[in-house]
């Protein structure tokens, strides 16, 4: 993807500038507040010393004001710390703030009185977090359920009947021996201690979980959160403030007990000393903005160099207008907030702004650049943006009907969505997959998306699918097939076995092949994939479970299939179930999955097992 490079230097304050700082440190006026910021620690279990910047709450999805990264909430459940990311718990073992290391392990596993235990939570990307792995860390991968007969490295506790073995490898045994086990019914990636994994490297396949009980380590920084990182320097503590109308904003808590919005390091000022500086802000801001145009490399300097291409570019303060402040917020993500918005002439919008903590504007140049190249029915489109300094904003046309998510799943029907039918459903996943050979072929520029799951997929008010948030997106040459990446992307659950293992394959339009299949049996599943919470224990990964009940599944009479819709169930899940193969070679191109969509299901050949 694009680069985006650091800002280059200021110019140099003007002197009478200079001058007025010293001024404005005497006028300052501290903003008291009733919310003291103390590095007190707080306990849970035996972990003893919860503090800043982790911060402890009620095992509740309600926020409220505090110090500490967002991201960084340990709920006490039980008597023992959780941490969640992404979206999977894990216990917090250990805390030790004069490394900035926190020690973690699967809360799954820790608690469970197994001793053979089956991973279920993959976790090798922290793109959403202030968090890395610590040098420490190495990988375990398990292959469940493989149709394998090769013997070395299995978990016999594991087998199954029917001749189905396990496999766990370390990541050094994938790289040295280039051993992947053949049709699994699933690949999960957890990260261990790299010196205690030594010390059972002969006894693995027995004691893993040992391996994971020792957990891992992740390092913290603020460096990676602007906010936090300016007003950590000025002496204060970030967190989140709850204003008078209910709504959280960034803070920085200062020790005299102000609340400021960025740093602690100014207050205020006297109505002179404002009035003064103005005079000069006027004059320094004129100046520097033409010496910014000429040398900016980052967002500014893309958009200059791009200009042709992009869309209006609207001010914050016409963003606020047609938001009306904000008032309408329809759903988070973790790269902003989406809230409806009208423009002058009528016309319903949806405005994306960007969380202010993606500094260096990657994401926002990733969506402007992406959806600016592309011109398709089955594609969102991007009508303006915002770039104020670090408020960003993008400018969509208003979906009425939402995300796909809200109408396939299952455990959804308490709420008064309507059920789409079998019809609509495939019409929805056909049009995603025009959308997708689209950017894969039909644009002037290759985009891989990266992230196509069922929150992305917005539909309008026919239903008709557009695929919507490309701040994960890579523009590719158009005769380049394979994507070189520094780390991985995407959503879990969705994301391609070879963008977390590369020893599985080549990274390329592939990836969101895998994705889209995975989207489609979900949709014809009406279920998560991987669901833990199905009564029965077979039924947990549903790709594996409907490979084994396909035509039971789509028997006339069960759940009120007709011959006609069955004949499209049976379509939806033949695809989807091609689309998931391990192999990236194995898997159909969407331009082959548009034509297994217009032939009729009796040709498609049964793919092999996922």
């Amino acid at each position: 993807m694009l680069d985006a490079k650091p800002p280059p230097s200021s110019l140099p304050l003007p002197i009478p500038l200079l001058f007025l700082v010293p001024l404005f440190s005497i006028a300052a006026v501290s903003f008291a507040s009733d919310y003291a910021c103390q590095e007190l620690s707080t306990s849970c279990g035996s972990v003893t010393n919860i503090t800043y910047p982790f911060w402890l709450a009620n095992d509740t999805d309600e926020l409220f004001t505090h110090c500490g990264y967002q991201d960084f909430k340990v709920i006490c459940r039980d008597n023992t710390p959780i941490l969640s990311l992404a979206t999977d718990n894990y216990t917090v073992i250990h805390i030790d703030y004069d490394r900035r290391i926190i020690s973690l392990a699967d809360a799954d596993i820790l608690g469970s009185a197994d001793t053979c235990p089956r991973v279920r939570h993959n976790l090798t990307s922290l793109t959403d977090y202030s968090l890395a792995y610590a040098p420490s860390d190495t990988y375990l991968t398990f292959f469940f359920n493989c149709n394998d007969d090769r013997t070395e490295y299995t978990v016999s506790c594991l087998g199954h009947a029917g001749g189905n073995i396990s496999f766990v490898l370390t990541d050094e045994m994938i790289k040295n021996n280039s051993f992947i086990p053949d049709n699994c019914e699933a690949v999960i990636v957890a990260p261990v201690l790299r010196d205690l994994l030594k010390s059972l490297e002969y006894e693995l396949a027995n004691r893993y979980k040992e391996a994971l009980h020792g957990g891992f380590e992740l390092n913290w920084s603020a460096s990676t959160n602007d906010t936090c990182s300016h007003c950590e320097r000025s002496g204060g503590w970030c967190g989140l403030n709850m204003t008078s109308s209910r709504t959280l904003v960034s803070a920085c808590f200062c020790s005299d007990g102000r609340i400021a919005s960025h740093n602690c390091s100014i207050a205020g000022l006297t109505l002179g000393c404002f009035a003064l500086l103005c005079l000069f802000l006027c004059v320094y801001i004129l100046r520097s903005r033409k010496h910014h145009e000429k040398n900016e490399p980052g967002v500014e300097g893309f958009l200059l160099r791009h200009g042709s291409l992009v869309p209006k570019r609207y001010k914050y303060s016409e963003i606020k207008r047609m938001t009306n402040s904000f008032g309408n917020k329809l759903g988070q993500g973790g790269y902003g907030t989406v809230f409806k918005g009208t423009l002058k002439d009528g016309h319903l919008v949806a405005v994306k702004v960007l969380s202010e903590t993606k500094g260096n504007g990657e994401e926002f140049i990733n969506e402007v650049a992406s959806i600016s190249r592309t011109s398709h029915v089955n594609i969102v489109s991007l009508l303006g943006f915002c770039l104020e300094g670090p408020k960003r904003a993008l400018v969509y046309d208003f979906m009425p009907n939402g995300s796909l998510e809200q109408f396939i799943y299952a455990d959804k029907s308490k709420t008064e969505t309507q059920n789409l039918g079998w019809e609509k459903l495939y019409e929805i996943a056909v049009g995603v997959a025009r959308g997708l050979e689209y950017l894969h072929r039909g644009c002037n520029t290759r985009i891989v998306h990266f992230d196509i799951k069922p929150h992305n997929i917005l539909l309008d008010q026919d239903f008709h699918p557009k695929i919507s948030d490309f701040g994960l997106a890579k523009i590719c040459p158009p005769k380049v097939s394979v994507i070189s990446m520094a780390a991985a992307r995407g959503t879990f659950g969705y994301i391609a076995p070879e963008v977390v293992t590369r020893s599985i394959g080549a990274v390329s339009s592939k990836s969101d092949v895998y994705s889209y299949g995975m989207m489609v049996l979900e949709m014809a599943g009406g279920r998560k994939n991987f669901d833990a919470g199905v009564e029965n224990a077979s039924e947990i990964y549903f790709p594996h479970w409907i490979y084994d009940n396909l035509n039971k599944y789509c028997e006339v009479g069960i759940s009120g299939l007709t011959s006609e819709t069955g004949e499209v169930a049976r379509k939806m899940i033949m695809v989807g179930l091609w689309c998931i193969q391990l192999n990236p070679a194995d898997r159909p191109s969407m331009s082959k999955v548009l034509e297994m969509w217009e032939g009729s299901s009796g040709k498609l050949e049964m793919p092999p097992r996922p």
